[in-house]
Formats: C-alpha cells, structure tokens, sequence
C-alpha cells in the first residue's frame, strides 16, 4: 500500500486512513475520488477495513430490468467501483479496469452491499475480487478483474518529494 504513515494518497480530492475513512460528504466521491457517475447511479461509500472497501447502492426503479430485479449493468458497475476502489488505494494513484470477469448468482433486490479486495500487487497490474450480497446476506453477484495503475506513482515514503527532510 502506498502508506505515507498511517495515511494513503488517494488522489487530489481527498484521503483514507487504513482502518477507517475520511470521507468527503459530496456526494459521488468515492475514499477520495469523484466519480460523477456513481453519484448518478446513487452508490455510496461506506468504509475501508483490512484493505476492503465497502460500498451500498439502494435499488431504485431505474436501475431494473424488464424482470424488476437489478440490472445486470448496475451490478457490473457496483462490482468495477469495488474493485477500482480496492486497486487504487493500494495503488495510491488512479486505475483503469482492463479485464472483468462476472458471475451473476440470485436477483438482485433492495439494498446491495458490494466489497472490493485486492489479491495480488505487482508493479504494472492488480489483480482484484468483489462481491455484492442482498439486505439478507445472500450472495448476488461476483467479479474478478485486473486493474492498471496509471498517472505517476505517489513519491516513495522518506523522499524529498514525500515531504521528508533533506
């Protein structure tokens, strides 16, 4: 993780603390980055325990399909902002996804929390789950994806550029 002390660099809108989140209140802000597009999907942010970003979006009737479940194209979007959140604070610097891999396992209904990990870290590419379960506990969806870091990475902890003493 890219750690200045106890604090991350999560870009130029904000920052998170490992066990806990200083979560700006505009709404589409995600640990510190802001997407204008999961505020209009209405996906909240929750918090970040142990390298896991939580996060809930409550269903709305435009997010249905023909069926009146959730559509497939909101679950994928909550399980990509899982798993980006999970990539970039690991990263300290923005993600883009380059691969998604989604099982869709029961209908998707109500309140759906989703939460995002990172399982591995290298250099170039990070490899990522997620998953979104009901109000009831019930799993409804998974991903896998693989996430590059892009834009500079944050300076190394004990630089001139971090803020270190020369």
């Amino acid at each position: 993780m890219g750690l200045c002390g106890a604090w991350a660099i999560t870009g130029a809108a904000g920052w998170y603390r490992g066990d806990g989140v200083d979560q700006e209140p505009e709404p589409g802000t995600v640990f510190g980055a802001h997407i204008p597009f999961v505020r209009f999907c209405g996906i909240e942010a929750l918090d970040v325990h142990e390298g896991r970003t939580r996060l809930r979006l409550a269903l709305r009737p435009e997010h249905a399909n023909n069926l009146g479940i959730a559509h497939g194209g909101v679950l994928c979007t909550l399980l990509d902002v899982a798993l980006g959140t999970a990539a970039r604070l690991r990263a300290g610097r923005p993600v883009v996804t380059l691969d998604m891999q989604t099982r869709f396992l029961s209908p998707g209904r109500g309140v759906l929390s989703a939460e995002g990990r990172v399982t591995r870290a290298g250099r170039s590419v990070i490899f990522c789950e997620a998953e979104i379960r009901d109000s009831a506990g019930e799993l409804v969806a998974t991903a896998t994806g693989l996430l590059k870091p892009v834009g500079d990475p944050p300076p190394a902890a004990g630089s001139a550029e971090a803020g270190a003493p020369p």
